[in-house]
């Protein structure tokens, strides 16, 4: 296949995988990039949320070629009930600045832009490649990997893994443990295409702003779960996902509960009319601070998705992906200016340099909180959805009945089903998990 050797080979062509690839070889390491896919972003026909900040630490210029979407000014949580939901939302015109902090972007559009990127700044980029195993020396140290080509043996002085959650690498030369069902989350999405001015009237929109609608409550049926609708300029992502181990234990089917979302009262006039081009899956780990793997080793470093690096609690993916690739190619780059091996000793300053990040600071911050949404999903998902739902169709319907029995009526069939007992108890646990 290639018989030179690199300084660094990259495995995976997504967010982390590009961050890594283009830090390294804008500063001049001889960087090859390995993408299994027919194009990067071929496996990527879903909506994201990009964040400007850590893309701007990257390609200080990214706005003026790269594929956004649009900007977003509002932000809106709704708790669903069965035919309800209650809602809180913000917005706020100072998010149209020069300079917005947050966009909608088409994946398959994004990655392959930035794959460009990569290629400009020097690296080679070697599509429809999957990476068979890591290749090691008499000492365990990586220091290459065998693909499925004809003579696919390369060599490098270091592999930077970013092949996703579900990617067997690292599993299979034992770096790391195959992610558990109830550490990941299995989420399903639409692209509903509409004209865009049809899109800037449902939504309140005016020229490129956007808005994103995430949804927690009935939808799930209970399951650790929650849809999402994010806006494109022609399109709107629709999605809904919850844990692989729900799913497991349950009769219901991502596409099943897809379809429920879109077809709630809330939703559906949003999607009316919409022709769905668009269909995919997508594993999101959500296991937290107590999941992430070793990410450092001889010859070897992970990040993005592959290092469980995902902030379940505020939905956050690609920042942290794109900052854990971004600092391990720093790593490696200071390593490689001091001309010292690539050995684990060495490789620890990536794992330092994570630390002193928003990353760990904000995923062991949270480190409780997933365990504890999926002990309690019936009740956070289900039970408290329904009880506001209830609580506020009596607050609002008057019907000459008295607000004081409304309010006893309430009460009274939120014990009878012993719940009470347990809202304060969840309210407890997620005050000590959140201080």
């Amino acid at each position: 296949m290639i018989e030179e050797r690199f300084d660094a080979i990259v495995i995976g062509a997504g967010m982390a995988g590009n961050a890594a690839a283009h830090t390294m070889a804008s500063r001049g390491l001889k960087v090859l990039q390995l993408e299994r896919g027919e194009y990067p972003g071929s496996k990527n026909v879903q909506g994201a949320i990009l964040y400007a900040d850590m893309v701007e630490k990257i390609i200080p210029n990214f706005r003026e070629e790269a594929p956004l979407e649009r900007h977003l000014v509002e932000q809106r949580f709704w708790m669903m009930g069965d035919r309800s939901h209650t809602g809180l939302q913000y917005r706020n015109d100072d998010f149209n600045e020069d300079k917005p902090n947050r966009y909608t972007i088409i994946r398959s559009q994004f990655d392959r832009w930035f794959s460009k990127e990569v290629q400009s700044q020097g690296a080679l980029v070697i599509c429809e490649t999957t990476v068979m195993e890591l290749v090691s020396d008499a000492y365990g140290k990586v220091i290459g990997v065998r693909t499925d080509r004809k003579g696919g043996t390369l060599f490098a002085d270091v592999v930077v893994l970013c092949e996703g959650v579900n990617g067997l690498l690292g599993a299979r030369a034992g770096l790391r443990a195959t992610p558990k069902p109830e550490h990941v989350a299995l989420a399903v999405k639409e692209m509903h295409f509409l004209p865009r001015e049809t899109i800037e009237a449902r939504f309140n929109l005016h020229g490129d702003e956007g808005v994103v609608i995430e949804a927690a409550g009935v939808i799930s049926k209970g399951m650790t779960g929650m849809g999402f609708v994010y806006t494109n300029k022609e399109s709107v992502s629709v999605g809904m996902g919850c844990l692989v181990s729900d799913f497991a234990t349950n009769n219901d089917t991502p596409y099943g509960l897809l379809e429920m979302f879109k077809n709630h009262p809330s939703i559906k006039p949003l999607l009316e009319g919409s022709e769905v081009k668009e269909y995919a899956a997508h594993l999101i780990p959500e296991g937290g601070y107590k999941t992430i793997p070793e990410l450092f080793g001889d010859g070897w470093v992970v990040c993005g998705d592959a290092a469980q690096l995902n902030n379940a609690i505020h939905r956050e993916g690609s920042n942290l992906a794109l900052t854990s690739g971004r600092l391990a190619g720093e790593a490696i780059f200071q390593i490689k200016s001091r001309k010292d091996a690539m050995s684990k000793q060495n490789l620890a300053l990536y794992k330092k340099l994570l630390d002193d990040s928003f990353v760990m600071k904000d995923l062991k911050k949270y480190k409780d909180m997933p365990a504890l949404l999926h002990a309690n999903s019936q009740n956070y998902f289900l039970a408290y959805p329904q009880l506001v739902s209830k609580a506020m169709e009596n607050f609002l319907r008057v019907d000459g009945t008295p607000k004081i029995d409304k309010e006893k009526a309430t009460i009274a069939s939120f014990v009878k089903e012993r719940k009470w007992t347990g809202l304060f108890g969840d309210a407890w646990k997620l005050a000590r998990a959140w201080r």
